[in-house]
């Protein structure tokens, strides 16, 4: 059976009018709204916990997730990323845009590629981390709740993103 012919993405403005019910729903059903980042959080000191579980249980900011009648998984947000990912998957899938390809621009070699990506997706997970939340989460629920501290994040993001662009741009040409 071959995937559907390839459809046209979302209106931008369908698009981010229906992730605005999700963000209500999640506000109603849950009480909290939408973020991504500790769950990464969590499964990455889940993750060390198996290496070094004597290690993980004396540092003072991994023992607030592991140790003894903790559950890494006992939070909503991880089931959530979960669902991202394979709602996403079959987004892709009956869209007909699920490839397995690495996007990049002329002269930019794959590795070279990846290996911005996991640079970047690093320090976006530091960041997070710093920032108290993902840019989800500050932008979509703190924005949404009309938080100072989430909306001066959201300046910030866009002007960083603005003075880093021409440094990146060749990557995408």
């Amino acid at each position: 059976m071959q995937p559907p012919v390839e459809r046209p993405f979302w209106n931008p403005y369908v698009a981010g009018f229906v992730l605005g019910l999700v963000l209500l729903t999640s506000f109603l059903v849950m009480g909290f709204g939408l973020g991504s980042s500790s769950a990464a959080t969590r499964l990455a000191v889940g993750t060390a916990h198996l290496i070094a579980p004597k290690a993980t249980e004396a540092n003072a900011y991994f023992s607030q997730y592991v140790g003894p009648g903790k559950k890494i998984l006992e939070d909503w947000l991880v089931f959530e990323v979960l669902g991202i990912f394979l709602g996403g998957l079959v987004g892709a899938y009956s869209a007909g845009r699920l490839k397995s390809e690495v996007l990049r621009g002329e002269g930019v070699s794959k590795g070279h590629r990846i290996a911005m990506a996991v640079v970047g997706g690093i320090l976006m997970g530091f960041a997070a981390r710093l920032a108290r939340g993902c840019t989800s989460g500050q932008a979509l629920t703190g924005g949404a709740i009309l938080s100072l501290g989430s909306w001066i994040f959201m300046m910030c993001v866009f002007a960083g993103g603005y003075l880093v662009a021409p440094f990146v741009r060749r990557d995408w040409r």
